[in-house]
């Protein structure tokens, strides 16, 4: 779990939070889409957490040197 949480550009969906989420913690996106999809049925603010988790964390410009 050494990793930078960045979220990748190579991997994402949408913003790409999950991914840089099972990234950093060492499991699959898609596992921790399913997680936070799940966790929306929940009540709490998961919704406004994604949303300042994509506007905090940094992109990962090295993923994406590859894609020009």
């Amino acid at each position: 779990m050494s990793t930078a949480l960045v979220r990748p550009q190579n991997t994402k969906m949408i913003a790409g939070v999950c991914a840089g989420l099972a990234q950093r913690f060492g499991t699959s996106a898609t596992t921790m889409r399913v997680i936070f999809v799940a966790s929306c049925l929940l009540p709490g603010p998961q919704f406004l957490l994604y949303l300042a988790l994509w506007i905090l964390l940094p992109a990962d410009n090295k993923s994406r040197a590859g894609a020009w």
